[in-house]
Formats: C-alpha cells, sequence, structure tokens
C-alpha cells in the first residue's frame, strides 16, 4: 500500500468503523444500578439529592416543602486509552490484524463505565455521600427542620447468609424519609463478588435451604461483578426500580476513537508509529443512599440475632 493522505484517512476510518462496532453491540451493567445524568459542565450539584416530599392530603393552601439541599458535586475527570500501529504494518496492507485490537479497545472504553460505578461499592463505606456521611453508614440521619431525626442504618457486618440477606431486606423496607413516613423501599437486586455467587444462588434461587422452604427465593435478581473479586465478602442489596437509583454515573463527553496520524507528527517522523486513542469525560458517584445496604461480610451473624433477623 502506497503511504499517503487517501490511504491514511482509510486507514483510520476502517479502525473507526470497526470500534464503533464493537463499542455499540457491547452492554453495560451500570445502568441497573445507577442513573446516567449528562453533564454540560466541568462538574455537576445534586442539591435535591434527599428525601423528595410525599403527597399529603390538601386542605388550605398548597404547602411548599423545600428539597433537602446539600450541594453534593461530582467533577468530571479526563480518561484515555492509547495505542500504536506501526507505519511498516499499513504500508503493508496489515490493517486487517489490527481489527481485534481495536475491538478490544472499544471493549475496554465500553467497560470503563462500569468500572467506575462498581468501584464505589467497596468504597462507599469510607466515601461520603450528599449527607456528608459515609454512603454505607450507621449513623444517617434527615435534616428535618426543628425536629431531632433518629439516625437510620444501610451499613451491616455479617456474611451473606439466608438470616443476614433476610434481616437487610427488611431493613430497607422499613426506612422512613424526613417527615417520618415510609420510604416504600422494596430491595430488587443481590450484588455479590464472584466468590460469593454460590450463596447467591442459593438464597434466591434454591426451593429449600437445610430442608426447609426458602421463604427468600425470587425475593431478588442476583448481579455477580467481577471487579468485587478484590472485596469476596462484602455484598449488597439495591432497590433499582425507582427512577432514581443508588449510585450516578455523569456522561460529559462518550468515548471516541481519535488519531495522531499526520505524516509531519512527530511520532510519525521520528518513529514510524501512528497513535490512536480513546478519551472521555465522565466520573461517578452516590445517589440515595436509603436505596443500598452494604454489608462488610466481617463477622457472623450471632444465632440470637439469626432467629430474630437484625443485622
Amino acid at each position: 500500500m502506497i503511504i499517503n493522505n487517501a490511504t491514511i484517512r482509510e486507514a483510520f476510518q476502517s479502525f473507526n468503523t470497526v470500534f464503533n462496532k464493537a463499542f455499540q453491540e457491547m452492554e453495560n451493567q451500570y445502568p441497573r444500578v445507577a442513573m446516567e445524568v449528562p453533564s454540560e459542565t466541568r462538574d455537576e450539584t445534586y442539591a435535591w439529592l434527599g428525601a423528595v416530599p410525599s403527597m399529603r392530603e390538601w386542605i388550605g393552601e398548597r404547602e411548599a416543602r423545600n428539597l433537602s439541599a446539600y450541594g453534593y458535586t461530582i467533577k468530571n475527570k479526563d480518561f484515555e486509552l492509547t495505542v500504536s500501529v506501526p507505519r511498516n504494518d499499513l504500508e503493508d496492507d496489515c490493517i486487517g490484524v489490527y481489527k481485534p485490537m481495536f475491538q478490544d479497545l472499544a471493549y475496554n472504553a465500553r467497560r470503563h463505565s462500569d468500572k467506575l460505578v462498581f468501584g464505589l461499592f467497596p468504597r462507599g463505606f469510607t466515601e461520603k455521600c450528599f449527607d456528608g456521611k459515609p454512603f454505607f453508614c450507621e449513623g444517617h440521619a434527615p435534616a428535618v427542620e426543628g425536629k431531632s431525626a433518629k439516625p437510620q442504618s444501610n451499613k451491616g457486618t455479617y456474611k451473606l447468609t439466608p438470616e443476614s440477606y433476610g434481616a437487610a431486606r427488611s431493613q430497607m423496607m422499613c426506612l422512613v424519609d424526613d417527615q417520618g413516613e415510609v420510604m416504600f423501599i422494596v430491595p430488587d437486586l443481590l450484588v455479590v463478588s464472584p466468590q460469593k455467587e454460590a450463596v447467591g444462588r442459593t438464597i434466591l434461587m434454591a426451593n429449600e435451604i437445610h430442608q426447609e422452604v426458602n421463604i427468600y427465593k425470587d425475593t431478588a435478581e442476583l448481579l455477580v461483578v467481577p471487579q468485587l473479586a478484590a472485596n469476596p465478602e462484602q455484598w449488597f442489596l439495591l432497590c433499582t426500580k425507582r427512577p432514581v437509583k443508588p449510585f450516578i454515573f455523569q456522561n460529559r463527553r462518550k468515548p471516541q476513537l481519535v488519531a495522531k496520524d499526520n505524516p509531519d507528527d512527530d511520532n510519525v517522523f521520528f518513529k514510524k508509529e501512528y497513535i490512536y486513542g480513546v478519551d472521555s469525560r465522565c466520573n461517578a458517584g452516590y445517589g440515595l443512599w436509603q436505596l443500598a445496604f452494604g454489608s462488610t461480610g466481617e463477622a457472623d451473624m450471632p444465632a440470637a440475632n439469626a432467629s430474630s433477623a437484625k443485622v
């Protein structure tokens, strides 16, 4: 192949077609647990995070209630992934050899959003959310003007068992908003590491456990996340059916393939390499803590607690 501006453009178009096709064919896991929010600035402030008021009987004038303004901000970050193709390979018409590489480039670019979102799970025991407390915390307290709010918990320490799962499920469904009203939270997704897949399947799919009817069968779906393998004992229970999700994926600019392939570029002139890269701007953060329960899985549930289903 004779290398000129036309053949260089054709090579990029070929690589770009392969990249875009592979990117579109893949599906992400994060939409199940995070709401995607388009961003148009360098950061976004989620002042509305908190309990949205419930409907009330309309007697007299409307009662305008302010939404909790916590000022939780997510700042967009720049991300990139870059590869090089030797000039000689284009000259020798070896474009097809690089098809799997650009497909894998698309795979990694697509998976990056999952990496950001699910990376929040283990860090949620220490990183703060909109109320200034760790996302998974025993001391969340709704801000109620003129009232003392009772702390609520979405954190546990017990290993994943049918009893601890049931206790977490009950605890989430009993959460109340800043007016003391039940929030109608029904958890529907159990998130576990690959090491705990068998335990999760047993709790949610087995007809019997220890020769007794499994009362938790089909009470939630199971999501096994490879990224949680570094913290195998941790497990999470989420409510994902509401418009607002437990986590936020903030998208400023979607991944796109770019090239540095001008014959006058230093990489071409000095190294005989064409540079191709993917870049994006995005980030992820915490949504409503009430919609997620997390356990460190470090402790055994005492028999007395197991019988009374307390986390």
